[in-house]
């Protein structure tokens, strides 16, 4: 990557490309700094990378971020062993954060309000539910 080089649009390789996103960003450069640097003529090349090959998602405006944690062609592939325990550790930890909060909102209605909140039995059906024959 020459700096201070013009180039023609054709010079430009998907590696040069990615690398100028890349730096963009981290934040190491500007879209503008990193057109200067790299003698990019376009005004609105580098932004038209961004869009392309970044990270960001730009169907919601420049400004929302996406919560992808894998490039989007990795997004159809299975998960691997690691990735599958990793999704389900976070699961198991949200779920576990849940339960103590509906925990915490029973015992609040115990003991402030006198409220008695009884766990139905999983499995188990109802007398109400039952028919005499």
């Amino acid at each position: 990557m020459d700096t201070g080089k013009r180039r023609s649009q054709r010079d430009y390789t998907l590696g040069f490309k990615l690398a100028v996103v890349d730096q963009v960003e981290k934040g190491e450069l500007s879209y503008k700094e990193a057109q200067r640097r790299y003698g990019i003529q376009g005004r609105s090349t580098v932004l038209v990378w961004l869009r392309k090959h970044g990270r960001q998602d730009w169907s919601q405006g420049a400004s929302i971020r996406a919560q992808r944690s894998r490039p989007m062609d990795e997004q159809s592939l299975p998960l691997t062993p690691e990735q599958r325990i990793k999704e389900l550790e976070e699961k198991l930890a949200l779920a576990n954060q849940k339960a103590q909060f509906f925990e915490a909102v029973v015992d609040v209605l115990k003991n402030d309000y006198g409220v008695s909140v009884v766990k139905k039995r999983s499995g188990k059906s109802s007398p109400k539910g039952k028919s005499k024959a």
